[in-house]
């Protein structure tokens, strides 16, 4: 889970069981910074609830302050629904896109530096004893912007055995 809002809702219920007389709200944004999906979004509301802290939303459809005990309840259920379907409708779409990408032949991240070639001649040299800076300065890479250049080492591997 998120640690700032866990300290933040410990804090809040410290209060609140301080000073049980006291309103105690809880301030967010908007709903979705508040949880990430209608079963967090129903566990928060529960927590809330429990603990009689009520939630303030500066923006969206629940704008306003909202009492977890009160009949809102139902309310803020059926927002932390819609949440979701936004949320799965977001990463429907995505998911098309990146398929539609593929049918064009785009792929996404970076370009390969090394070709299969490539890498079995690493392999074969690491194999050999070779060390990863004297294998580096070996190879060159063929395409984009480094092109020409050796690949950067990052980091000796563990001795084969």
């Amino acid at each position: 889970m998120r640690p700032e809002f866990v300290k933040t809702m410990d804090f809040a219920r410290t209060i609140k069981k301080a000073v049980p007389h006291q309103r105690v709200v809880l301030t967010v944004h908007e709903m979705k910074r508040l949880g990430r999906g209608a079963a967090e979004l129903l566990s928060i509301a529960d927590d809330l609830r429990t603990n009689d802290i009520e939630l303030e939303l500066l923006t969206g459809p629940l704008q306003g302050i909202y009492d977890p005990s009160g009949h809102g309840t139902a309310l803020f259920a059926f927002f932390a629904g819609m949440a979701e379907s936004e949320r799965e409708y977001i990463r429907e779409k995505s998911l098309e896109g990146q398929a539609s990408a593929r049918d064009r032949g785009r792929h996404g991240g970076r370009p390969k530096v090394f070709d299969d070639d490539m890498a079995h001649y690493a392999r074969t040299l690491r194999a050999g004893g070779v060390s990863v800076p004297e294998i580096a300065a070996k190879l060159f890479i063929p395409t984009g912007k480094n092109k020409g250049q050796n690949p950067s080492v990052l980091a000796e591997d563990e001795p084969q055995t």
